[in-house]
């Protein structure tokens, strides 16, 4: 058995602030002294260098990813008696909020090699109810979406791009949350565009919807004390903006690493005995939020859930930290229950629930620290 030297977390935010520590805390103590902690200018900057960053029109900062998509549903006006498909294998975030609008979820199951949604399902999945689409770009990995617009188009629908784990990524070089009709981002610390809170954002070319946005997360007011329809209290503060404002700039760096932490992770790990690696789509760039392989259990004893928790209790007393990212599928879950779905329904999301194990990632991650990793997943392995 090879002993560790030194713990591995899944991810650790402290070494990324530590490079950037200085640039944080001089415009912190700006913000502090400014006594303007609400809207501003700094929240308007960020909305514009985040959309010039995607090349889109518009930009609407909020207070968290769940925000996000449930503003957009609301600027969609998606309700009661509509229906929205997604993925039953995300955090549930993506299912919540078509629930707290009146509509829907409607699960359909994954594709077996990107964890994203099988398009091939969709088209049959739609219904004279269905009104959107939320596909989730999972763990960095952005969805086909030539392929799922044109299903979109030809039934008059709306797409959702849920981003949350997905900011920088790109399909046939165009950045994910460009593409559908508006993009949902999370800035919750770990992410990608990580703050030192929650936060989020959506982006969007249609001037009409930026607009509706505005007054959805303002109270519902256009003008101030004058509410044209109910909106909610779902601001992005100015100390987040300020901070995310310096780690944009970071962005493509820090995803460049990612990038190169992913490959070399590949370089070792395809050709490994019980491991599926994760593949990227020939026109996608994927990120890599998470780096997350599947520990299969053909020919051994026990349920796929019993080994790859077994690999994972292994890997922990080595000094490896992992994540598992999802343990239970949104359709078998007690809250939506009351939808019908039945285990073995949708086969491939409930597999790799049982299957899917993420090792640490995240920019700082040495090539010394993968070696641990690598090592000691094959041992956990013979």
């Amino acid at each position: 058995m090879i002993q560790s030297i030194n713990s591995i977390p899944a991810f650790d935010i402290k070494q990324q602030y530590a490079t950037i520590e200085a640039e944080v805390s001089a415009t912190v103590l700006e913000v502090l002294s400014s006594g303007r902690y609400i809207g501003g200018p700094l929240v308007e900057a960020f909305e514009q260098q985040f959309a010039a960053y995607h090349n889109v029109t518009n930009c609407i900062a909020c207070n968290s990813g769940t925000d996000a998509l449930f503003l957009a549903l609301r600027a969609l006006e998606i309700g009661a008696g509509d229906e929205v498909i997604t993925t039953p294998f995300t955090f549930v975030a993506t299912a919540e909020v078509i629930s707290a609008v009146g509509a829907k979820p409607i699960f359909v199951d994954i594709d077996t090699t990107t964890f994203n949604l099988d398009l091939q399902q969709v088209a049959g999945a739609i219904t004279p109810k269905t009104k959107a689409i939320i596909p989730v770009h999972l763990f960095g990995q952005p969805v086909d979406m030539t392929t799922l617009m044109a299903i979109a188009s030809s039934h008059n629908l709306a797409v959702v791009e849920d981003c949350a784990q997905s900011t920088g990524a790109s399909w046939d070089n165009q950045k994910v949350g460009s593409i559908g009709h508006l993009g949902c981002f999370s800035f919750y610390p770990t992410k990608n565009l990580g703050g030192c809170g929650d936060g989020g954002a959506i982006t969007t070319n249609d001037p009409e919807l930026a607009a509706k946005l505005r007054v959805l997360k303002e109270h519902g007011q256009k003008n101030r004390y004058y509410y044209e329809e109910i909106g909610v209290n779902s601001r992005l503060d100015t100390m987040q903006a300020a901070i995310l404002q310096i780690k944009l700039r970071y962005l493509d760096q820090w995803n460049h690493q990612r990038q190169a932490i992913a490959a070399y992770y590949q370089q070792f790990l395809t050709q490994l005995p019980g491991i599926v690696a994760p593949q990227e789509l020939a026109k996608g760039v994927s990120v890599w939020n998470q780096y997350t392989i599947r520990i299969s259990s053909e020919g051994r004893n026990g349920s796929s859930t019993t080994y790859r928790d077994s690999v994972r209790t292994q890997l922990q007393e080595r000094g490896v930290s992992s994540m598992v990212y999802y343990p239970y599928p949104l359709h078998l879950q007690p809250v939506y229950q009351y939808l019908g779905y039945q285990p073995g329904q949708l086969p491939v999301a409930e597999l790799a629930c049982h299957e899917v194990l993420s090792l640490p990632m995240f920019p700082e991650l040495t090539h010394e620290q993968q070696d641990q990793v690598i090592y000691a997943l094959k041992d956990c392995l013979v």
